[in-house]
């Protein structure tokens, strides 16, 4: 199967609304959307990691067909370095007071976890691997009912666990069993990879995708008067709930990019930092911060006699200096890959 051009600008565009902070519009108009949901609920922000973590699922199958040797052993290699170098992430340019921090709830953990999970599930039939993400779903929303914290921020059982296992609860309430939820979003990237890989026909690809989508929004509804929609619980509702969105913007992309063959600067610009999406997640992690602080001393503050919309060009800035970068390894041919 040759590479397919929507992966890479459906994950350059998830790319740069991050590196972005959403193109400055929250820090300039406080837009909810650009922000996460305190609780429950679901924004615009919130669907940025399940699209990137779909996209995993997208690349695995197609992937695995075309690695040789001990798959299983590069997935288990890839699952360490993942972790470690999201620790890495997390614990960089802490105070030296501070002590390091052993946490699985960074978005390169949670793949690391929901990688390993769902290569263990390809290897299953497609009907008993359908099963096996029920009962996953089933038992992990399951015990917020069946213990007394229920869907409480702090008193929640995946909250409990943290703190028996590592000695702390993370900020914001987040859990690192939400990679049992995320994992199941991974796993639609994957059966959408099989989709691409054994379905010819883009009408039928994208029927498919289109009737999947509407299934996932149908689910995630009906769920919700019962399971709260907690992205930072990653609970069923929110599962399906994201899938949706995250389905249909790639049934878009690619009716766009591969069906229409509507290609040109648009597609170059996001496929670019799309190629090299660790690089320029750990880029945004560590420098993006320090990045914009020195821009900021060039640019009048945040085009700070703009008012608040100064925001917009501030960070647009940021993101073509990160772009640039990305560019500069692009053109030599340097792409970062675990």
């Amino acid at each position: 199967m040759t590479r397919l051009l929507s992966l890479d600008v459906f994950r350059g565009i998830t790319m740069l609304l991050l590196v972005s902070h959403g193109f400055g519009i929250y820090d300039a108009y406080r837009n909810p959307q650009f922000e996460h949901a305190e609780w429950v609920g679901c924004t615009l922000w919130d669907l940025i990691q399940p699209a990137f973590t779909f996209i995993v699922g997208v690349a695995m199958p197609i992937a695995f067909r075309n690695r040789k040797g001990d798959v299983f052993r590069h997935v288990l290699w890839r699952t360490f370095a993942l972790i470690v170098l999201s620790n890495l992430l997390s614990n960089f340019g802490k105070s030296p007071d501070s002590p390091l921090k052993l946490q699985f709830i960074n978005v390169l953990c949670q793949i690391a976890f929901s990688y390993l999970m769902c290569f263990g599930i390809l290897q299953l039939p497609f009907r008993l691997q359908m099963v096996v993400a029920t009962l996953i779903l089933i038992v992990h929303n399951g015990l917020f009912f069946w213990t007394a914290g229920g869907f409480d921020p702090v008193a929640n059982y995946a909250a409990a666990v943290d703190r028996a296992v590592l000695g702390y609860n993370y900020s914001g309430h987040y859990t690192t069993l939400n990679f049992l939820g995320n994992g199941i979003t991974v796993l639609f990237g994957c059966w959408t990879g099989l989709l691409l890989q054994n379905v010819p026909e883009d009408g039928k690809r994208l029927r498919i995708l289109a009737i999947s989508s509407a299934a996932c929004f149908g689910l995630g509804f009906s769920l919700a008067p019962w399971i709260p929609m907690v992205k930072r619980l990653w609970t069923a509702s929110f599962t399906f709930f994201s899938a949706g969105w995250v389905l249909l913007f790639f049934a878009v992309c690619y009716w766009l990019v591969e069906v229409l063959n509507w290609r040109g600067r648009w597609t170059f610009v996001a496929s670019v930092i799309g190629a090299n999406s660790i690089f320029i997640y750990s880029f945004s992690q560590v420098l993006s911060g320090w990045l914009s602080r020195g821009l900021a001393n060039f640019d009048g503050n945040k085009f700070a006699f703009l008012g608040p919309p100064g925001a917009i060009p501030h960070y647009l800035l940021v993101m073509l200096v990160m772009w640039s970068l990305c560019y500069w390894l692009y053109q030599r041919k340097i792409f970062f890959k675990i």
